[in-house]
């Protein structure tokens, strides 16, 4: 994970270079070039390898999912959603850069990831590059990340909040990208049908299991040692499993999901190891 975050911090580095207007781009680098585990974009590396291809096939495509996830992580923590003050460590990006500059920064870095996919992916027939950008384009929009801030919003402060319901929040704004990042390493390492299956549904079940973690986070853990605002969730009363199942129920439900994403990569033998890797440190820290 060291090595292949140092690369997709590189590349990132030079595909968001200075230019005019300089404060747009500064603000855009702030925020990208933050740090954070990079989680995203390494399970779409080790995807594409898992399905036959070399990992530098996808790098823009998993840089482009970085940049799309930052997006995510800007406008969530403006004032009129999450209201949050810090993140990865530092100060957010509306406290640094004021509102208007971070949302637009947000945005640059929404539409600029769709151009890094098309302009720097090589090798990889065009049919795949388009599937990727339509999996993406999804995984952003109305069905995913947008939708799921949407319901969370909407749910905020709601006394009666089924599983159900949590779960399908949870599975758009957090799960949806997640989930688009292995089966974009899937797409361009050109996996086979079953192959998209089973890296479908482990990523499904890893992107809940991530978000119920990061819930568990907001209630046990401090800023300093999450690097953004903790306690948010239960100040605005948001719809979350500990709310809803208390921190034992959901420890125990995250646990479950760990073991059956990693039962879904059962057949691929070493080829799996990474992406096992990965789900094991995502429940390692509530352990």
């Amino acid at each position: 994970m060291g090595s292949r975050r140092a690369r997709i911090d590189a590349t990132l580095e030079s595909l968001i270079a200075l230019e005019e207007p300089r404060v747009l781009f500064e603000a855009m680098r702030y925020s990208l070039l933050a740090g954070g585990k990079r989680l995203r974009p390494i399970l779409c590396l080790a995807a594409c390898e898992l399905s036959g291809a070399r990992a530098e096939v996808a790098l823009p495509t998993a840089c482009a999912i970085e940049m799309i996830h930052t997006m995510s992580l800007i406008h969530d923590d403006l004032p009129a959603m999450d209201d949050a003050d810090c993140r990865r460590g530092r100060l957010a990006s509306h406290k640094m850069h004021g509102e208007a500059l971070a949302i637009l920064a947000g945005d640059s870095l929404l539409a600029h990831s769709f151009e890094v996919i098309a302009r720097h992916t090589s090798g990889v027939p065009a049919k795949r590059i388009l599937a990727v950008i339509a999996e993406l384009g999804r995984a952003a929009g109305p069905r995913g990340l947008a939708g799921g801030q949407v319901e969370d919003l909407t749910h905020e402060g709601k006394r009666c909040v089924s599983v159900e319901t949590l779960e399908d929040i949870h599975h758009r704004k957090t799960g949806a990208l997640l989930t688009a990042s292995v089966l974009s390493g899937a797409l361009l390492g050109g996996a086979d049908g079953p192959t998209k299956g089973r890296l479908r549904r482990y990523a499904e079940r890893l992107g809940l299991a991530f978000q119920i973690v990061d819930d568990i986070l907001d209630v046990t853990s401090t800023c300093e040692a999450l690097g953004k605002s903790v306690g948010r969730d239960a100040s605005a009363q948001k719809a979350t499993y500990p709310r809803v199942l208390g921190l034992a129920e959901s420890t125990r439900l995250a646990e479950a999901l760990i073991a059956d994403a990693k039962d879904e990569l059962g057949c691929f033998g070493e080829r799996a190891a990474p992406l096992v890797a990965l789900a094991e440190s995502t429940i390692a820290a509530i352990r």
